[in-house]
């Protein structure tokens, strides 16, 4: 291995034989390169925004910018694709209030080659914004902005290659209960997330539903009172990798959870997370789990850190997601329920009384060659792992799947280093009458017996160079065996 750092995921990914390889990580000195996203070389009509400008007399040049960001945004042709020129809309050095910026930034279609950036002109943190709200639009790049409203900083509605970079969204403190997701991103395609930093909201730091391609990488996202992240709702292909997630509530981050099923888009109507791959992610002091799956399918989680996670219950969990469809007979979309449930979608237009929702199974998750550190005197309150038990016999309105409904069919969890309490902590998979679990004898790919055959699980304690400092890396030296990730079937 010649480069300085290749991260856990990678280095199996590149082995073709299915061998234990066992790894030195002494050479493990700096983050793994991400492709960013490629914006290319535009040609571009820019404009230029000053709060000592003039909209009135004002041309947007540099020399007679605009006053507000709306009279630059007003010019960008409205409802039609931009054939003949992209726009960039230089914001010069100021704080921008919702009265100077659009209250609603809806439908500008830039392309491939003409799309439309929103950019600090002088850089990082030189800009500050208020709540953005995104409707319709596509190839829209924000660039080394900050979004400071002091409630929910940015919502993407029907968005198709949205690119937020080298940004800064603060919401609120959760316990204030005045933003309820840093960055809201729903039915959009194509998202991108990189070298960010996202925190403050009392549910999300970054929610996505139905969201389909892109990634979240080289990012920090914390502050967040129930999971910091999630994807979900038929969410698909995203890469989630490189970033440093904490203080969060319920969780880290988690592929899938509960979704109204109105809120879906064709043709991800079944699971609420596909093709997700978390890899190299740092995420520390979570109350509850830091990594879970809930209700999703083809799932690599690879190469990251856990470090001070589940205090109040565990360490990484594998349950069901659910499924409703929300609000009252007559409410606008209700409708999509028996339409998509009619296309094969998993759900029915049931009203939802809290115990009716549809559980949604996972299937093909892997967990492979993760560091979960729990120090000395601090450990999961319940056990290692939650892994919920088949569902015998329960209806599944449309829902296409054998019975019993399953969480653990082909969960796979294999190479990880796990030091989390004493020797007499539940792995989370031992029979109970209260709490059945799943991975019993009979999976042949999750069970007691495998999960300590496969693991470290109290056996190796990891070293790490200074996690108090923020160094989450490796100690030189330290080593660990790991394995060989799979390709998924079918």
């Amino acid at each position: 291995m010649t480069a300085l750092y290749r991260s856990l995921a990678h280095i199996v990914a590149l082995v073709a034989a299915a061998l234990i390889l066992p790894l030195m990580l002494v050479v493990q000195a700096q983050q793994p390169a991400y492709t960013p996203y490629d914006t290319g070389s535009p040609a571009l009509i820019d404009f230029h925004v000053s709060p000592t400008g003039d909209d009135a007399s004002g041309d947007g040049s540099a020399a007679a910018p605009f006053r507000t960001l709306t009279a630059a945004w007003e010019r960008i042709p409205r409802g039609q694709p931009l054939e003949v020129t992209g726009y960039r809309i230089w914001l010069m050095p100021g704080t921008y209030t919702a009265e100077e910026t659009p209250n609603y930034w809806e439908s500008r279609y830039g392309t491939p080659e003409h799309p439309i950036l929103i950019q600090a002109q002088a850089g990082k943190d030189t800009v500050v914004l208020p709540h953005v709200n995104v409707f319709d639009s596509r190839y829209l790049y924000f660039i080394d902005l900050t979004f400071a409203p002091g409630t929910d900083a940015f919502h993407c509605e029907r968005c198709d290659h949205l690119l937020l970079r080298g940004s800064r969204f603060v919401g609120a403190d959760p316990d204030s209960y005045d933003a309820q997701e840093t960055v809201k991103v729903n039915q959009s395609q194509y998202v991108f997330i990189e070298d960010s930093d996202i925190s403050g909201a009392w549910n999300n730091a970054i929610d996505f539903v139905a969201v389909q391609h892109g990634h979240v990488i080289t990012s920090r996202i914390h502050n967040a009172g129930d999971w910091c992240m999630y994807a979900k709702g038929g969410s698909a292909d995203l890469l989630i990798a490189g970033n440093t997630v904490y203080d969060c509530g319920t969780g880290g981050i988690s592929a899938g959870e509960g979704t109204g099923f109105q809120y879906m888009v064709e043709p991800w109507l079944q699971y609420e997370a596909y093709d997700l791959r978390m890899l190299d992610n740092v995420i520390h002091d979570t109350a509850g789990a830091g990594i879970g799956v809930q209700g999703a399918t083809r799932i690599l989680i690879a190469g990251n850190t856990l470090y001070r996670v589940g205090e109040r219950s565990h360490m990484v969990e594998f349950v069901f997601g659910l499924r409703s469809c929300d609000g009252q007979p007559g409410d606008e979309g209700r409708e999509r329920c028996d339409s998509y449930a009619a296309a094969g979608g998993w759900g029915d237009s049931a009203i939802s009384d809290g115990d009716n929702a549809i559980r949604i199974p996972n299937r093909s998750v892997y967990f492979y060659n993760n560091i979960l550190y729990n120090p000395p005197g601090y450990q999961s309150a319940y056990s290692h792992f939650t892994i919920f038990a088949p569902r015998i016999g329960e209806a599944q309105a449309n829902a296409g799947v054998p019975v019993p409904t399953r969480a653990d069919e082909d969960l796979q969890i294999r190479g990880n280093v796990i030091w989390n309490g004493g020797a007499d902590l539940s792995l989370g998979v031992e029979p109970s009458p209260d709490f059945p679990a799943g991975c019993q004898p009979d999976n042949p790919t999750c069970n007691a017996a495998q999960l300590r055959a496969d693991n470290a699980i109290n056996t190796v304690e990891p070293r790490l160079i200074d996690p108090e400092g923020g160094d989450y890396r490796p100690a030189p030296g330290w080593s660990f065996t790991i394995y060989t990730i799979p390709e998924f079937p079918g």
